[in-house]
């Protein structure tokens, strides 16, 4: 059994990181790489009633090795954003400042962002988040084991998830993401009513 499963899981790590692109169409990226999302979307919403938890989200800091997890308090009832990122993908690289801007710009109304960094070397990895001037965490994970907790499309990379306050998914990008696109999203989910459903 173990024979066939880990050339199943490398297969799907591969298309993983094959992923990373700028592209609008979900359906299919590149050259060799076929991914198909709900209607080849990738930008996918949820209406409040559709919305269902994720799974626990937990890993290692990237940057200090401690426990990170979702349901450490400083996610408590906030909008979070997460982005799945790396510093090997061109994408992820051109988006930071952008999200940057949206973290600084929301924080004070209850949004929090958390980073899962993919398939990277630790040192890289930090260096991009010192190079890039990043203030919010990020879990560090090289095998795909946090990402692989969430029940929302994230077969692309960056992929961008915005959770209401009650870490439900409101909205995926399975794009790379502009300042003004996510900036819209993020202060629409913060303004939803408390235990909207």
């Amino acid at each position: 059994m173990r024979k066939f499963l880990l050339p199943a899981m490398l297969s799907a790590l591969v298309l993983l990181i094959a992923g990373c692109s700028t592209g609008d169409d979900a359906v299919a990226q590149g050259n060799t790489f076929q991914f198909v999302s709900p209607g080849g979307q990738t930008v996918i919403t949820y209406a409040p009633d559709e919305r269902k938890p994720i799974a626990a989200l937990t890993g290692e800091d990237l940057v200090t090795g401690q426990p990170l997890s979702l349901s450490d308090g400083r996610f408590a009832d906030k909008v979070v954003v997460v982005n799945v990122w790396g510093s090997w993908c061109g994408p992820c690289r051109g988006e930071a400042d952008d999200l940057e801007r949206v973290y600084e710009r929301n924080r004070a109304d209850g949004v929090e962002f958390l980073g899962i960094n993919l398939r990277d070397d630790r040192e890289s990895a930090k260096d991009f988040v010192i190079d890039r001037n990043v203030g919010f965490p990020s879990i560090y994970d090289f095998p795909g084991m946090s990402l692989a907790a969430l029940t929302t499309p994230t077969s692309v990379v960056p992929t961008t998830i915005v959770l209401d306050r009650e870490h439900r998914p409101a909205a995926v990008f399975l794009k790379a993401i502009s300042d003004n696109e996510l900036d819209e999203v993020v202060k629409r989910v913060a303004a939803e009513p408390a235990g909207s459903v």
